[in-house]
Parts: C-alpha cells; structure tokens; sequence
C-alpha cells in the first residue's frame, strides 16, 4: 500500500514526514525528490494548479499508488476555518477556472467544457476528519491568492460551503483523476481569506498542526486503503 502526498513546498513536505519521526529515504522522480516515510511518498510539487498536476502525474508514473493527497497550509474563511484549524476536502473545486462575462464569472464548465470539481472518498472524508478533529467543506483552488473583502465574499458567495483556500488541490485531483485513482485534501489554517495582512499569518502554527494531523491520518490512510474504498 502506497500513499502519495503532494504538498507545494519542502517545508509542507518536512512537515508531513515529520509526522513519522523517522528519517525519510528520498529518491529522484523527473522534477522532484519524494521522501518515503512508512506508507507515504511525499514530494513538494510546487506552487500552483499548474505545477502540482505535473509534478503529481510524474510521480505517479513511477510506481503504482493507491491513494493520492495533496496536503499543505492555506487561507481559512473565517468564522468557520479560523487560524490554526484543519479542514478536510468535501469538494476539490477549481474556483477561478472560466471566463469573465457581462453577467458575472462563468465556471468552465458553463461553457460546455472541462469541469471545475473533484469529489474524495466520503468514508475516507468522514474518518480522516474523525481522526484529526478536522472540519469538512469545500476547499477552493486558486490561481490568485485572495488578497481583499470583496473577492472573499464574492468566492463565498459562489460556493457556500468553501471553508479554505489553497493554490493546488484541483491539479493534484486532475492527474489522480486521470489515473482513476482516489483523493484527498487537507489544510492546515495559516491565515484568514481575505485582506492580505502578513502580521496575522502564522505559518509555523499550521506546520505543526500539519504534522500531528499527519500523525493521526496515517491509520486512517492505511486502513482505508486496505479495507474501505467504497463512498
């Protein structure tokens, strides 16, 4: 049974293998390293929808995989994420995939193409969220980072039940996806979407709370592939 975790950036990636306390073994895939701590790979992908569907579609060429994760930090909307929370996937959406229009924003998928939604395993949302105290809802993928109110509530308004944000799950989804294999994602807290302000971000806060969600997820993850694939 393998694992693979796909984070954005080396230190989302410590953070994950930390959650073993071993030492990681790190081999080479094209592009990226992936360091292998019990039942997961894990590799830092990069920044972006973009970057993680590469950098996820690599590493599943090379060995087969049972489950997919991409995992990292992200913004929260608040009062539902608050800072330092962890949120559990329902609903891997690509939010800012379509056309501006007179009317308003246009989801690819309303212009008779593409799609802008992943769906994880419900069991394995219910009981990777029983085990880390995480919340559930829909976790946004964006290419921008909000950075003001308006935009904040204008995403909130589109999509109900989004209790973060984050920059590569729907990538990561999108290559799972292409191989039929299942996903999931999860984020730790490290600031509230909204008006960008760098002084209210806490950063090696939702680290940690990364690793011990990790420490709790890893039976999860193991007995869920073992045994329950169904929704």
């Amino acid at each position: 049974m393998r694992v693979l975790v796909v984070t954005a950036v080396p230190a989302e990636r410590d953070a994950v293998t930390r959650a073993s306390g071993e030492a990681p073994e790190v081999r080479t895939v094209p592009g990226a390293e992936v360091h292998r701590t019990g039942p997961l790979d894990v590799l830092a992908g990069g920044v972006g929808p973009a970057a993680a569907a590469a950098a996820t579609a690599f590493a599943l060429a090379s060995g087969p995989y049972d489950l997919v994760v991409s995992a990292g930090i992200g913004g929260g909307f608040a009062p539902a994420a608050p800072v330092g929370s962890l949120v559990v996937a329902s609903g891997i959406v690509a939010a800012d995939l379509g056309a501006d229009t007179p009317e308003g924003f246009v989801p690819v998928t309303g212009l008779g193409f593409g799609r802008v939604l992943h769906v994880p395993p419900r069991s394995l949302v219910r009981e990777a969220a029983a085990a880390t105290g995480a919340a559930t809802g829909t976790v946004l993928t964006v290419s921008t980072v909000t950075g003001g109110a308006e935009r904040a509530a204008a995403l909130l308004a589109a999509h109900p039940g989004a209790l973060a944000e984050a920059m590569e799950g729907f990538g990561v989804a999108e290559a799972a996806g292409s191989l039929g294999l299942p996903v999931l994602e999860i984020r730790a807290v490290s600031n509230p979407v909204g008006p960008r302000d760098r002084d209210a971000w806490r950063i090696g806060d939702a680290l940690a709370a990364l690793t011990g969600a990790f420490g709790k997820l890893i039976p999860v993850l193991e007995g869920w592939t073992h045994h329950d694939r169904n929704d």
